[in-house]
């Protein structure tokens, strides 16, 4: 009797202790999908220094796709203090699909960076962030920013007004520029000022304003085509989605009820990074019938400032004063996409402008639309504005090199 309850007990015991061994196998094979330790190598083939946002695709490498969590993923740096990070879901999927992160490497140079999990360390944050909003506050503008250089645009509602007849309405689909000399986000409060005190941002209270002009010109970085001699745009924008606002990047997009004799929709994604002077578009096209010349354009105003139109190197640029100041405006794309650029002048209001005409691959365009203010201290000179812009011509033909090992 005694030895069968004895045998019972080992029997009992044996089986608890295998569904004991079961769960933590279980549970140690959840931990080690979640763990990582790679080396991220960082190379810089140009001769000057690349203080940029890095992005690696997730689903690219398979140390990363089978990771459960990716808000454990950190980033150090050689000397192992941990960088900036940011995790965008680009198809509203619920999963995210880029890591980005902060690198700074010397030209002609390679930084060797450690990619690993850690779910008890905390992720850097910062009050120097990127920033995009839908703004119903001032009718429907959307407005964007990052740590040098704000911008915004106009929504339906506003072209509603304007085609009722009324004064407090834009009818643009022109890019408007907001001139700031803080690195913190302004967005907010200038809208929330402009609600308490009636054109507030249109005066400089220490951290910039907004004396940009843009009207029915393509502001810096706005579409049309061209064509007989005239330039033929859409209205404002019909629809939104903000997909990331930062702090390292933020992305949105704008689509474009159908315009022209051509039909043409317009889906324009615009990206901006921390620490750059230029919003990438990437513009989506469709139409019912080829397009002759898609074009973008940057507001000439009253022909005052100096224009550089460099199709070899991709870079157009207009310097212009504006009140006691100057400010740079520029377009930067690949010279491939090019067909031909002029510096257009004409006695209609808003319609002297800079007109790069682009030949769109597969139905998409790629660009990049940036500015300067002197008042910034980004820039002291025309000249150095030309040195930012064929700087951004560089970078962008030259991407930095990322190996995962």
């Amino acid at each position: 009797m005694y030895l069968l309850i004895y045998s019972n007990r080992m029997k009992f015991n044996f089986k608890v202790a295998i569904s004991l061994l079961a769960i933590l196998v279980l549970f140690c094979s959840f931990g080690s999908k979640n763990k990582l330790n790679k080396k991220l190598v960082v190379e810089n083939k140009l001769q000057f220094e690349r203080n940029e946002i890095v992005s690696v695709r997730l689903n690219k490498y398979k140390c990363l796709s089978r990771l459960t969590d990716y808000r454990d993923i950190k980033v150090k740096d050689q000397n192992g203090k941990l960088v900036m990070t940011q995790l965008i879901d680009l198809n509203a999927d619920g999963a995210p699909d880029e890591l980005l992160f902060q690198v700074s490497v010397p030209g002609k140079s390679k930084i060797i960076y450690t990619l690993f999990t850690d779910s008890n360390l905390k992720n850097l944050e910062s009050e120097i962030t990127t920033y995009a909003r839908f703004v119903p506050e001032r009718i429907d503008d959307f407005a964007w920013e990052n740590d040098k250089v704000a911008f915004r645009t106009y929504g339906p509602e506003a072209q509603r007004l304007t085609e009722a007849g009324r004064s407090d309405g834009t009818l643009s689909s022109g890019i408007d520029l907001w001139l700031k000399r803080v690195n913190y986000s302004i967005i907010d409060s200038w809208y929330a000022n402009n609600l308490k005190t009636a054109g507030y941002y249109h005066i400089d209270h220490g951290e910039g304003y907004d004396p940009y002009h843009v009207g029915s010109s393509r502001g810096t970085g706005g579409t049309g085509i061209w064509e007989n001699d005239s330039l033929y745009i859409s209205k404002n924008f019909i629809n939104y989605r903000v997909i990331a606002t930062g702090p390292l990047r933020m992305v949105f997009e704008l689509d474009y009820a159908p315009w022209s004799s051509y039909g043409v929709k317009e889906t324009k994604r615009i990206s901006l990074d921390s620490g750059s002077n230029f919003s990438k578009f990437e513009n989506r096209i469709s139409s019912i019938s080829i397009i002759p010349n898609y074009t973008i354009g940057i507001t000439l105003h009253k022909e005052k400032g100096s224009v550089a139109l460099n199709i070899k190197k991709g870079t157009f640029r207009h310097w212009e004063p504006i009140d006691d100041s100057f400010v740079g405006e520029g377009i930067v794309i690949s010279p491939s996409m090019v067909k031909a650029a002029m510096n257009h002048h004409s006695k209609a209001a808003d319609q002297s402008q800079i007109l790069v005409v682009t030949e769109p691959k597969n139905n998409i365009l790629v660009y990049y639309v940036g500015f300067a203010w002197l008042k910034s201290g980004q820039v002291q000179s025309v000249q150095d504005w030309d040195n930012m812009l064929e700087k951004q011509a560089k970078i962008i033909q030259n991407p930095l090199l990322v190996k995962i090992k």
